[in-house]
């Protein structure tokens, strides 16, 4: 597999510091109903230079390049572009000052096509009709330029995820943008687009863009960034430069987290015992119909962590939904703990047969954003005892199973009953977890768990893992990091074109050829 490495193409921002200041901004302060979100928050942006955002999720880094990008006012401080106050005129003047922003949960119309995403609102128009065909020449040329390979004509709904970034990007370029706002820009791509990610940055910022990267992953910020800027608790607590031999991914996660972390975490051997979950012969459609999960056998016993390996679109994805009552399967069997799962299960009926699923999607398939932490955290079991009682809820057991479970797995938030879609990323990821790891399933199917989560966090949901791993339960995780899968494995089983076409085991596992083994080798 390929490493992250820093690139010797494109100049350093280190060698450009006496150029024109891109952006400045000036003591920000940003308070929100019993929250100060920012406080006393400076930075700079130089022209070509790639700066790093790091912080735990909720030090604010989100409330800040909303800022930035217009989205918020500020309560305090002043934002300069070119020396230009943005003031309170909003996101399209900072727009029209060549600030652009890609946001981690993408902009896009599925159905219309990569050119017309890109001029939406500011469309070539003639005799009130569009002009489509220069749109897509324009959209084709910054392409080429840019080094973002996206064909104009493709229907957005048909793109990997790496290519919709590739269009979200373009957008901010058609308008452009001098500066560019990656928020969780990796989030959701593969290895590989990842790294092709990373080199479209470093042409960007060669080129004179300016780009501001929020990310959790420090390997991606020792690899492209030029300085990196860390927040904790709504303020600003370091700097620190990639170029110097500290700066290190275990100095950076100590200074985001205020503690050291534990990067990989130290696990004993595993005690198997009896075979809790037992697939054959598993054959799964997509949704085209079309065969993505082709005769998979697997099988995972009690105290044991077996990670799934392979790049998107291999049929993950939909392996984990048929296990978890998602999607029917066409052939084979789903057997937990002896008993078979018919094709058209439901969630519930998944769930009733003792198995905890931690969601892909989180956003989709893990909260109800408007519901309360404490009602999220009994979401598939708000009928049963003791949160309920001869069909009345019982509101006292809710909230006491709440501030236990919001104490035991440190999320972060005002109160119990503020509604989870307004936390940060991890924290909603942490009210996930708390309700899943907290019922003593027998079988536990944690698929992308630590998905746009910071550090700290990190180490806490692989401890709750290994943890429930030692009291005795199966733990089938599906990960498209591969640092996660080796840290954490017991045995690893890499799917390649919908088909497992390896198991190894987890001790000593060679990534380059793990690696190999999910790109078809």
């Amino acid at each position: 597999m390929e490493t992250l490495e820093p690139s010797r193409a494109f100049p350093s921002a280190n060698a450009q510091e006496s150029e024109t200041l891109l952006l400045e901004a000036r003591h920000l302060t940003k308070r929100f109903p019993g929250v100060i979100a920012n406080s006393d928050v400076s930075l700079q942006l130089h022209r070509g230079e790639i700066l790093a955002l790091l912080g735990e999720n909720g030090a604010g880094k989100s409330t800040l390049v909303k800022m930035l990008f217009g989205l918020y006012t500020p309560d305090e401080g002043d934002i300069l572009v070119d020396g230009v106050a943005l003031g309170t005129k909003g996101t399209q003047f900072a727009i029209a000052q060549g600030i652009g922003m890609v946001h981690q949960h993408f902009q896009l119309v599925p159905v219309m096509t990569v050119a017309e995403n890109v001029v939406l609102g500011a469309e070539m128009v003639k005799g009130g009709r569009l002009r489509i065909r220069e749109a897509e020449a324009a959209v084709a040329e910054l392409s080429q330029r840019y080094g973002l390979d996206v064909d104009p004509t493709a229907l957005v709904e048909d793109l990997s995820v790496g290519s919709q970034q590739r269009v979200e990007i373009l957008k901010a370029l058609y308008r452009k943008a001098k500066i560019l706002i990656l928020d969780e820009p990796t989030a959701v791509l593969t290895p590989q687009e990842t790294n092709e990610l990373l080199n479209t940055m470093r042409s960007l910022a060669s080129q004179g863009t300016g780009i501001i990267f929020i990310t959790h992953k420090l390997r991606e910020v020792l690899a492209v960034a030029d300085r990196v800027q860390v927040l904790r608790g709504g303020r600003v607590v370091g700097e620190a430069r990639p170029s110097e031999p500290a700066t290190t991914q275990a100095s950076l996660a100590e200074m985001m987290v205020g503690r050291p972390v534990l990067l990989a975490i130290d696990k004993g051997p595993a005690h198997e015992g009896i075979e809790v979950l037992r697939v054959s012969g598993l054959s799964v459609d997509d949704d085209r119909g079309q065969r993505i999960v082709d005769s998979v056998d697997l099988s995972v016993r009690e105290g044991e962590i077996v990670g799934v390996a392979g790049v998107e679109g291999n049929g993950k994805r939909e392996f984990v939904e048929a296990l978890c009552g998602m999607r029917a399967y066409q052939s084979g069997s789903i057997s937990i703990g002896g008993v078979e799962l018919a094709h058209h299960a439901s969630p519930k009926d998944v769930a009733d047969m003792g198995v905890s699923h931690i969601p892909e999607n989180r956003e989709k398939h893990g909260f109800v954003g408007s519901f309360s932490v404490a009602d999220n955290l009994v979401l598939n079991r708000f009928d049963e005892e003791p949160y309920a009682h001869l069909g009345l809820r019982q509101f006292d057991e809710v909230r006491k199973n709440a501030h236990e479970l919001v104490d035991r797995f440190d999320v972060r938030t005002p109160s119990i009953e503020t509604s989870v879609g307004s936390l940060s990323g991890g924290n909603k990821q942490k009210v996930i977890v708390a309700r899943e790891l907290s019922q003593n399933a027998k079988l536990i199917v944690a698929s992308q768990p630590t998905r746009g989560v910071d550090v700290g966090s990190i180490e806490f949901i692989h401890r709750q893992l290994v943890s429930a791993r030692d009291a005795g339960a199966a733990v089938l995780l599906v990960s498209a990091e591969l640092d996660e899968i080796l840290s954490l494995s017991d045995r690893i089983a890499v799917m390649s074109k919908g088909r497992i076409v390896a198991i190894l085991d987890g001790e000593g596992a060679d990534p380059n050829q793990i690696g190999q083994l999910m790109a078809g080798g």
